[in-house]
């Protein structure tokens, strides 16, 4: 099932400049592993050395955010939309 990855401007640059990508992917983890072997300066930005996915990134899929959903173990099935969002601070 082919879901569209959506990558914020700041992370951009590890993929050519895509602003999307297209996977295929059963569930988020998934989609990660593959973003991994794909892409993989780009998952070491949205993951850390252990595999977990960085304090300051949040990830939605189709406007709901996957620790609302089933983590991620959250289902995706074609079409879908995964959108990986760092989180914006500052004062």
């Amino acid at each position: 099932m082919s879901v569209t990855v959506f990558v914020p401007q700041p992370l951009r640059v590890h993929c050519n400049g895509a602003a999307t990508l297209e996977l295929t992917a059963a569930d988020v983890r998934s989609a990660l592993d593959e973003l991994s072997r794909s892409h993989p300066t780009l998952y070491r930005g949205v993951c850390d050395e252990t595999d977990a996915v960085r304090r300051h990134i949040n990830l939605f899929v189709n406007r709901e955010h996957v620790r609302d959903l089933d983590g991620l173990s959250t289902t995706l099935k074609s079409g879908d939309e995964l959108v990986i969002l760092p989180a914006v601070s500052g004062g």
